[in-house]
């Protein structure tokens, strides 16, 4: 179980277990995590729970919500994340004794190696990796079935890899004790998987599955 440790100048304000499915957040008293700041937007942020998954999003607060120094609308939490708000520094931490991984680090940014990959055009979708330690024993891989990316291939060795075209449609494929699952993180229209518009926040990947997002199609691989 998650819980959260709100602090301002460095000293502990309130500690907050998250056992609801969207706790949100924000000045107004009606909020979940009330933080009583002109900084902070009346609704400023919802944090969804999804099994073991976390997802905090901003909701078009007049400041904004970062995680560990940077920007974000949505993004799934790792345990010792820092989200601030304002001058609020909020800690995500993941209780001891819970089978998920707690050592997830999200490095947004970090690049696919160059020698992993073959150089694909600007127009098609981006993949990018997010760091974390250690990889799989047999890692998976996502294959490129149509478009100028055609035949590509990423393998997975994150923890966290996203796909797609940011600002357009983004999804994550994250790494589990028990296998791959497949999140909607950015975008009106969400993506499929097998032709079926993916309905939940997650869905477990499977040998062979055709995921089409950003009108590009990949098939997850997993040997």
């Amino acid at each position: 179980m998650g819980k959260l440790v709100v602090s301002l100048d460095g000293v502990v304000i309130k500690e907050v277990q998250i056992t609801k499915d969207k706790t949100t957040l924000g000045r107004r008293p009606y909020n979940d995590i009330v933080i009583d700041n002109l900084a902070v937007s009346g609704e400023h942020a919802v944090l969804q729970m999804v099994g073991a998954d976390v997802f905090i999003e901003d909701l078009n607060s007049t400041n904004g919500t970062y995680i560990n120094g940077k920007a974000i609308k949505k993004q799934l939490l790792a345990h010792n994340d820092t989200v601030e708000i304002g001058k609020y520094k909020i800690k995500y931490m993941i209780d001891e004794g819970t089978d998920y991984e707690r050592t997830m680090i999200l490095k947004p940014g970090a690049a696919v190696p160059a020698a992993a990959r073959p150089m694909a055009p600007a127009s098609a979708p981006a993949m990018s990796d997010f760091g974390a330690l250690g990889g799989p024993e047999a890692a998976a891989v996502i294959k490129v079935l149509n478009g100028a990316a055609a035949g590509r291939e990423v393998t997975l060795t994150k923890v966290v890899t996203t796909v797609g075209k940011p600002g357009v449609q983004v999804a994550s494929i994250t790494r589990r004790p028990t296998g791959y699952v497949f999140a909607h993180v950015e975008g009106a229209s969400r993506p499929s998987v097998n032709g079926n518009p993916l309905v939940g926040e997650t869905v477990p990947l499977r040998n062979g599955d055709v995921i089409e997002l950003a009108g590009t199609q990949m098939q997850f691989v997993q040997g």
